[in-house]
């Protein structure tokens, strides 16, 4: 099966970005990597980079349910850990788009929180534990 080796992520202002990511992805177990004018990337050792770029062309934020980007899910070990993100998050600048609940329509199990960056990017911290740990 192949798995996700690096996303890339395209911010208005680099800068920006650092502040709002750094401190999610730090939270969620990412290390700094590299970084030149143009991008930053963030790592979890050998595995998964994630890496904000810039360009100086003009654009406009992202539009939620528009084609293209939706979001991206980070899978937590319990709903504490979607509460401190969610806080890790918001206090970076992100807005709350969804505060966490339940969200039965997923399974009984499901605890998410939605949240977005200044450019529309959007993020979700969940919690799906399989039914027997439940």
């Amino acid at each position: 099966m192949a798995l996700l080796d690096h996303l890339g992520i395209t911010v208005d202002d680099l800068e920006r970005g650092r502040a709002q990511f750094h401190p999610v992805l730090t939270a969620l177990g990412y290390r700094s990597g590299g970084a030149n004018d143009h991008s930053i990337s963030w790592n979890n050792g050998d595995e998964t980079e994630i890496i904000l770029y810039t360009w100086d062309e003009d654009s406009a934020p992202h539009r939620h349910g528009r084609i293209g980007w939706q979001h991206i899910a980070f899978a937590v070990p319990t709903r504490e850990e979607v509460d401190r993100l969610h806080a890790v998050a918001t206090d970076a600048g992100w807005s709350a788009v969804r505060e966490p609940k339940e969200y039965p329509r997923y399974s009984e199990r499901y605890y998410a929180s939605f949240v977005e960056d200044a450019d529309g990017i959007r993020v979700e911290f969940m919690y799906n534990p399989p039914r027997e740990t439940a």
